[in-house]
């Protein structure tokens, strides 16, 4: 069964095809010994047999389950505990870099209980809470389809209500208040609630990443910058 699943200390610059180009370059960095956080890299191979058959290739899930459980003993955290959590990003990484054009998504791991265990890891209320609400807005927007435009609307909404200048004026009830607003609008929009396993979160993440290479901004770059379309993209959880 093939590999699809690499540490940030395997592999290296060498094999910017099957770990994209950001992969490599953290594999490399990682082996040289600098001050790289852990994270692991789903190979483009994956990407492109995911957007070729429409499913995962056998065996994907339980080599992200392993690397994970790696990663969540090497931080001695669990992702999304809900009193000290692990929270992860997901980003993509092709063999050439293509800025801004496929999907990102931060803070992978944050629900309503996990919220409370970052207060508690940071110190700092609000902090968890603008993250939480953060979350639900990139979530919603990239992984689930809803429209991205609705949340800025109950943002300015809210700040106009509370004659708030910049998101920064709205303390923490206010950030409380548009998460319960945003999950309001993620129901309404999808028909689904925003999910609280933190593994469905992971999941679902990883498949609109894969799924972004296919996006008309990245379609639209590769052809300006004369990319090819089969190469699929990395993604990179840390």
């Amino acid at each position: 069964m093939a590999k699809h699943v690499y540490d940030f200390a395997e592999g290296g610059r060498e094999m910017v095809d099957l770990l994209g180009g950001k992969g490599g370059n953290l594999a490399e960095m990682t082996n040289l010994g600098l001050p790289v956080p852990p994270g692991f890299t789903i190979t483009t191979e994956a990407c492109r047999a995911f957007l070729g058959e429409g499913e995962l290739p056998a065996g994907l899930n339980d080599e992200i389950t392993e690397h994970l459980h790696k990663l969540e003993h090497d931080m001695a955290r669990t992702l999304g505990d809900p009193e000290d959590p692990l929270l992860v990003s997901v980003r993509s990484g092709a063999k050439f870099s293509m800025p801004g054009m496929m999907d990102t998504v931060l803070d992978i791991g944050l629900n309503d209980l996990s919220v409370d265990g970052l207060t508690k890891q940071s110190g700092n209320e609000r902090f968890a809470w603008d993250s939480y609400r953060r979350l639900i807005q990139m979530f919603a927007k990239t992984v689930m389809g809803a429209n991205g435009d609705l949340f800025e609307e109950a943002l300015q909404e809210l700040k106009v209500e509370r004659k708030a200048r910049t998101d920064l004026d709205l303390d923490t009830p206010d950030l409380k208040r548009l998460v319960t607003t945003y999950k309001a609008i993620v129901k309404k929009e999808t028909g689904l609630d925003f999910p609280m396993e933190p593994r469905a979160q992971l999941d679902a993440a990883i498949l609109a990443v894969f799924k972004s290479w296919n996006g008309e901004r990245a379609r639209i770059y590769r052809r300006q910058e004369r990319i090819a379309e089969n190469l699929g993209t990395a993604v990179h959880i840390c």
